[in-house]
């Protein structure tokens, strides 16, 4: 069973850069598609990117697209969101998560999660 961890959220000023990594312990991703997915208290967890592990296409949310870039290491098992330009309303918890298969926008579908990185923006 693969496990994600989620590591480099922070704290940073508008307009600055964060990058998040998603390690995967216990298998490797083969053919899977991992979201980067982000909530603040009281609402839904919100896609905001995914990467298909195989072809390495991406699909981004409109809120995150120009500024957000999701990539992926074959060789460290680790999928990153660069994030730039970030906004007071990119302040959220930040989650990693696995769906065998393409594609997913809705969390529903994806059935492995991390923990959750805090990523705060100040204005």
């Amino acid at each position: 069973q693969v496990q994600l961890v989620e590591s480099g959220g922070g704290l940073v000023q508008a307009g600055g850069s964060l990058r998040l990594s998603c390690a995967a312990s216990g298998r490797t991703f083969g053919t899977s598609t991992i979201g980067w997915f982000r909530q603040v208290p009281g609402k839904e967890r919100e896609f905001v990117a995914h990467i298909n592990w195989s072809s390495g296409i991406t699909y981004y949310a409109d809120s995150v697209k120009g500024r957000f870039t999701i990539s992926r290491d074959n060789a460290k098992n680790t999928v990153y969101l660069q994030m730039n330009s970030l906004k007071p309303e990119d302040t959220a918890v930040y989650y990693c998560a696995r769906r065998l298969g393409s594609w997913g926008t809705s969390p529903r579908v994806y059935d492995v999660w991390g923990q959750g990185t805090q990523v705060t923006v100040s204005s």
